[in-house]
């Protein structure tokens, strides 16, 4: 059921001052409707400050190259911003987990709350919602609001919004990509977003640090299940080893998803803090969503993630073994080797 923006607009219309925030460890997704979001409050007269949990990664930086998009912990006055704003607008998250110190702020603030998400795991922020499950990307949901209210995107907006649909359908490859989503992307085109630099901007740039990491991890990549999940790890001495970032791993999960009779993969990301992010993702035919929120996390049926505590081996002991279990729950009618 198509999403009625009308009580979006009418909460812009009676407040002034806006934040807008997202989750701990931004992808373009996020970014890019936060500042396609900002950049419209913008020009409807409004005062907006865009302040997340955490920094921009240093290979998205080209979409904000003015820095308007703080982290909370930059300086105590964005935290008193977070309490004085008007309307708290959280896009590509529904998850207070996934808010960091901002979210910990909002919950102590009386402030109005908007959320708009596309993602299937979600908790009561007490906030209007502005949800379609169902959407490849978030910022496809901020150009339907657009279009709700007959707003034609400038340049650096459509760049903005074009980088976010672009990534979370991985490029128009994913089963969530319509021609809904070619529409809309042929129209951020119209408006001046520019495919080719965009593309290079985003998968062109990669330090030779990434490349030795990609190497070390790729390396690794095990199978299980009769073949049917591939998976990988990344250690903090990785890290330290290669000199990359640990920004530098996305898309290696999907490298895994490359073999051969896969039906998902994950991979391990050991934190700071000594922890492990784990990603899954899978074809068509197979829900991760049942995996993620087991471990305390969530996401979408291809692709969702969680935390796990260590040691290594036994994280990767317990996601097999979860992995296992929903593959024979989830197998294909037609036999495993069905797509």
């Amino acid at each position: 059921m198509p999403i009625d923006w009308s009580p979006l607009k009418e909460i812009i219309d009676h407040q002034n001052r806006f934040v807008l925030t997202s989750h701990v460890r931004p992808d373009a997704d996020a970014l890019g409707s936060e500042l396609g979001m900002a950049i419209l409050l913008r020009s409807m007269g409004k005062t907006v400050q865009i302040i997340n949990p955490g920094a921009t990664p240093a290979h998205l930086q080209f979409l904000d190259p003015e820095a308007e998009i703080k982290s909370v912990h930059d300086s105590p006055a964005l935290k008193k911003a977070i309490l004085e704003c008007d309307v708290h607008i959280v896009l590509d998250t529904s998850a207070w987990g996934q808010l960091g110190e901002v979210g910990k702020v909002m919950k102590t603030a009386t402030t109005q709350k908007v959320v708009i998400d596309h993602h299937v795991s979600s908790d009561d922020l007490g906030a209007t919602q502005f949800k379609d499950t169902s959407s490849p990307a978030t910022g496809c949901l901020v150009y339907e609001f657009m279009q709700a209210i007959n707003h034609t995107p400038d340049v650096r907006a459509a760049s903005c919004l074009y980088a976010a649909i672009a990534t979370d359908t991985g490029w128009f490859r994913f089963p969530s990509t319509t021609s809904k989503t070619m529409r809309t992307i042929a129209s951020l085109m119209d408006a001046g977003a520019n495919p080719a630099e965009l593309y290079s901007l985003l998968y062109e740039q990669a330090a030779v640090p990434r490349l030795h990491l990609s190497g070390i991890v790729l390396q690794r990549v095990a199978t299980a299940c009769d073949g049917q999940l591939a998976y990988t790890y990344v250690t903090q001495s990785d890290f330290a080893k290669s000199k990359a970032h640990p920004a530098d791993t996305e898309n290696l999960v999907n490298q895994c998803m490359t073999v051969a009779g896969t039906r998902a993969a994950f991979i391990l990301v050991q934190q700071a803090n000594r922890k492990f992010k784990v990603s899954l993702r899978s074809r068509v035919n197979f829900d991760v969503t049942p995996i993620a929120e087991q471990l305390g996390g969530g996401g979408h049926r291809q692709a969702s993630g969680a935390m796990l505590p260590g040691p290594r081996e036994t994280a990767l002991e317990k996601l097999i073994e979860l992995f296992g279990e929903e593959l024979k729950k989830q197998a294909p009618p037609g036999g495993l080797d069905e797509k």
